[in-house]
């Protein structure tokens, strides 16, 4: 009976080590069982005492078998709904390969330059695609979504602008609704003046700083700037254009007709519309803005053999470095698919592409010659793929008769907006016709469908149409059969080291287990092809996934309600501090604008306080890492008439639980303050205790951390927030879709963000349950402690809580090793030799590494590392020694090519074996990383952020 009732548990398969190395791992801690250490580690006076109150776990099958039932509650009508969302058709190649392979979608952000090339040449692809289609000088490896790439450009405009009097921001009353939405979220975050209207009532005064148009128009018009772009450029007024990037290969491009900022979302190259993403935003500029523009740059330099090399350029401009002086809070991208984007642009080439845009554009047309035939007035004159036909008094009836046929239109006032997409059919269009014809009390044969298509002709003016070469690199012209892309994917796949490999021991970053079971279902048509403004009757299958994810995440957080429209962890600590400041500005304390951040935080916390228009103080944090109580209760009460809030990472950032956090909430409190809690250490608290518990009253959770969606690369991400009861009303709102009546206005394009990997979220709860999710804590913290017993002999680590134990991470010190001539940046270099990434690099603390196992790694994954880390720790020895060069050892020369070790000389002083393959281990499993040590000063020098001509190539070869 026992056997009939069995049933294999997901959470045996979800964490790492068996019950045999759990014994041996806890007798290397010397206690006897789990919890005991859970007992050293965890204060009591915040630990849990109920089980989470969550579902039982499901199986696999189980758990694929309920979300099928749940897929069906979505219905999928053909949408033409528009407004930056469409849908696509992603090549097979493409999803199989890249969308659905774990050797991309479970990378790490390319900080790694020698284990990254493929991801980083997949990336500078994108940027190249961008620049051209554009016709700028420069480009981004992509942002979140397009609203907030156009707040971005917002701000970088207001950053540059020659009159630092000017406050004025005018947008084109026509742009996205959701566009505008976000726009204003930030401009009052920023205490800019923003302006929506007619572009030809623009004010004629000098406050005006810039100007946002979109390009085609959101209702669909496609218009001539040229004239207005020159005028605003002589009043020292630069112009943001938001353009469709598939229409810019059939019109003229932005950067031919003066813009200075063009940014918009590349989902229509390839990504599926997934009730709202993750996309792929683009930023493209001049370049003099280069150290302006936000977010990641790919550059072009060489490696130390002199040869070609990609790495992340100038990113001393990254956020955690400048902190609140940041120009963005940017943390995660789109990288996944913003590398798929690239690909489906090479898949097509330029030629493909223009064809996909040319039907289209017919397509549209036809249409329109159609409904003209019918009597109906379309309002567009001009436009690329969207029509707005005037309906009057038959709006009501044709929208049922559309519903009744299972089509949507985007309804506007007394008009229908119709955009035609990659996927449309001319029988999609007859079937439009069919039901526009019913009201004319006439059928489609009334209308000569094929005269109309034998005779269509464009609708763009000639000024407005393309005339420059785009995608003219190799790269967009070698791959357009099947066979070669899949050869060109997996030459990029095999340069970079992913999850696929080993281990990725980041602290903060949480690299665990992306069960394959929990990314099945973001695939299927009835999550990927829903339209994010679908109406709610279509969506009740997504609706149920969201409605239990803030059941189960409120449960996990101890607060009162989720918000899933952040889209990434940064962006949910910018929507957690509006909502802090919505909450004291409903009770008239407008004048509350002082945030604490602890010295240790992340650079993310002051960046988004600044963003949020908060000012920064920093507290101390003692000499053993902890946040200097006495500080922060002196510091808190000097601003208590202003203090807004208090940010703090829990477990800290140095991997420790500090035991007074309540009372640290407590001062926050008293003082009329509020407390943030940052989430990037959720998985050390999942079970065991809980931010609302703790004290906190909001909480971002990184969905891509402790929740298991993958980090693609560096993106996609998800920051949902969870709040306590007395903020839920001040909770994000959305534009299109109604959500709440009193929320601030949106911090993202879509209403829940990137929706569909919620999905991967949700079946990672489900199949864990209470128990399940409990134990990953566990565990985490049991690897992370192994790890730190068996280094402590080698290495100095940092921090530690009371009782000598560390939470989820710690903090090896490698500053001694500088006296050898050792830098924290060679270790991470050797390690790659060995086959690991390397830890966080001199995060939270200047020359050191931070480790976060995670509990998905078994022990014999935790040994191999820590026998690399002890391996590398005695070729430091030998160079403290004197034994080897400080110029020329292992370290210096790491890592080691397969090109440099198999090369007819070899002049270095230890041994090709010694450089390729350290450990018996790595003999059986070798990585080898595709480039030797970037040159990472040549790279910021000389930046090159588009694919080298060809002649680059042969000049190279010479």
């Amino acid at each position: 009976m026992n056997k009939i009732h069995f049933q294999e548990k997901f959470e045996e398969r979800h964490i790492g080590p068996s019950a045999d190395e759990t014994a041996a791992m806890l007798d290397a801690l010397g206690v006897s069982t789990i919890d005991q250490l859970i007992e050293e580690t965890v204060p009591p006076q915040i630990r849990a005492t109920n089980e989470l109150a969550l579902p039982g776990a499901l199986g696999e099958p189980a758990y694929l078998r309920r979300i099928k039932t749940v897929a069906d509650k979505n219905k999928v009508f053909r949408s033409y709904i528009g407004q930056g969302y469409y849908d696509v058709v992603l090549p097979g190649v493409i999803q199989r390969n890249v969308f659905e392979n774990p050797g991309w979608y479970t990378q790490y952000t390319p900080y790694q330059a020698e284990i990254a090339q493929g991801r980083l040449q997949a990336l500078l692809n994108f940027q190249t695609m961008v620049i051209d289609l554009t016709a700028m000088e420069i480009a981004n490896a992509s942002l979140l979504d397009e609203a907030t790439a156009a707040a971005e450009a917002m701000f970088m405009q207001y950053s540059v602008r020659k009159s630092k009097a000017a406050n004025t921001y005018f947008v084109s009353q026509h742009a996205f609704p959701q566009t505008l939405d976000v726009l204003r979220t930030r401009a009052l975050s920023y205490g800019i003046e923003l302006r929506v209207g007619d572009l030809g009532e623009m004010p004629d005064t000098d406050s005006v700083f810039g100007v946002l148009v979109q390009y085609p128009t959101g209702t669909g018009t496609v218009s001539d700037y040229k004239t207005l772009v020159e005028q605003l450029h002589a009043r020292d007024i630069s112009v943001c254009a938001v353009a469709d990037l598939l229409s810019l290969t059939l019109l003229a491009p932005p950067g031919e007709w003066g813009a200075d900022v063009v940014v918009g979302s590349t989902q229509r190259f390839g990504v599926p519309m997934g009730f709202g993403g993750p996309h792929a935003a683009y930023f493209a500029t001049k370049e003099a803005y280069k150290r302006n523009i936000p977010g990641r740059i790919i550059g072009v330099t060489v490696d130390s053999s002199g040869g070609y090399a990609l790495r992340m350029a100038l990113q001393t401009r990254e956020q955690h470095i400048r902190r609140d002086k940041a120009s963005s809070n940017i943390c995660t991208a789109q990288a996944l698919l913003a590398i798929m984007a690239g690909f489906y642009a090479a898949y097509h080439g330029p030629k493909g592409l223009r064809r996909i845009a040319d039907r289209i554009h017919g397509l549209t047309v036809l249409l329109d010659r159609a409904l003209q035939q019918l009597g109906y007035a379309q309002l567009n004159e001009t436009y690329f793929d969207t029509l707005r036909v005037e309906l009057g008094e038959l709006a009501g009836p044709l929208q049922a008769e559309a519903l009744n046929n299972e089509i949507n239109f985007f309804y506007q006032d007394t008009a229908a907006g119709i955009s035609i997409d990659e996927t449309t059919t001319f029988d999609d269009i007859e079937a439009i016709v069919r039901i526009f014809a019913k009201f004319k009390g006439k059928t489609i044969n009334d209308i000569d469908m094929a005269g109309i298509a034998a005779t269509t002709s464009t609708a763009i003016p000639q000024v407005l149409q393309r005339t420059s070469d785009y995608l003219t690199h190799p790269v967009f012209n070698s791959y357009h059969s099947e066979h070669e892309m899949l050869r060109y994917i997996k030459s990029l796949e095999a340069k970079d080291l992913s999850l696929c490999h080993s281990m990725i021991p980041l602290g903060s970053c949480t690299m665990k287990l992306n069960g394959t079971t929990e990314m099945v279902p973001v695939t299927w048509p009835e999550f990927s092809k829903l339209h994010p403004f679908a109406p709610s009757d279509q969506t009740g299958g997504y609706m149920q996934i969201i409605a239990e994810l803030d059941e189960w995440l409120s449960e996990i957080t101890g607060f009162a309600k989720v918000s899933f429209q952040p889209n990434s962890g940064a962006q949910g600590e910018y929507a957690g501090l509006l909502v802090i400041r919505a909450y004291h500005e409903s009770r008239g304390e407008f004048h509350r604008d002082v945030v604490l951040i602890p010295a240790s935080a992340h650079g993310t916390n002051p960046a988004s306080a600044s963003m949020a228009g908060m000012k920064v103080v920093v507290v101390r944090c003692d000499e053993r890492g902890n946040i200097d109580v006495a500080d922060l209760r002196a510091k808190a009460e000097v601003h208590a008439e202003n203090l807004s809030a208090l940010m703090v990472t829990y477990p800290s950032t140095h991997g420790v639980f500090e035991e007074p956090i309540i009372e640290i909430c407590d001062i926050i409190h008293q003082c009329g303050g509020q407390v943030y809690m940052d989430g990037a250490n959720m998985n050390a608290q999942v079970g065991l205790t809980s931010p609302g518990l703790i004290g906190a009253d909001v909480c971002h959770l990184n969905l891509h951390k402790t929740f298991c969606i993958p980090h693609g690369g560096g993106g996609p991400g998800m920051g949902p927030i969870g709040v306590a009861k007395h903020l839920v009303p001040f909770l994000p709102n959305h534009r299109v879709v109604d959500v709440s009546k009193q929320g601030i206005n949106a911090v993202s394009a879509a209403p829940w963000g990137s929706a569909s990997i919620l999905l991967i979220s949700h079946a990672y709860i489900a199949m864990m349950g209470a128990q399940g999710l409990t134990n990953a804590t566990k565990y985490a913290i049991l690897n992370a402690n192994y790890i730190k017993t068996r280094l402590e002999k080698h290495y100095p680590i940092l921090y530690a809580g009371a009782n000598g134990r560390c939470a989820h991470e710690l903090i090896l010190d490698c500053r001694s090793f500088k006296a050898a001539g050792v830098d924290v940046g060679d270790i991470a270099k050797r390690l790659m030799d060995y086959g690991f990434h390397a830890p966080t690099v001199s995060f939270p603390v200047a020359g050191t590494l931070m480790v976060e196992p995670t509990e998905s790694e078994s022990k014999a994954e935790l040994d191999r590392f820590c026998d690399a880390m002890i391996a590398i720790r005695e070729e430091v020895a030998a160079i403290e020694q004197g034994r080897c060069d400080q110029a020329n050892n292992l370290l210096k020369g790491a890592p080691h090519t397969i090109a440099s070790v198999s090369a007819d000389v070899w002049d270095k002083p230890y041994s090709r074996s010694q450089a390729a393959f350290p450990l018996p281990f790595v003999r059986e499993h070798k990585f080898w990383p595709s480039i030797g040590r970037v040159n990472d000063s040549l790279g910021d020098r000389t930046l090159v952020c588009a694919c080298p001509p060809i002649s680059a190539y042969e000049e190279a070869d010479v």
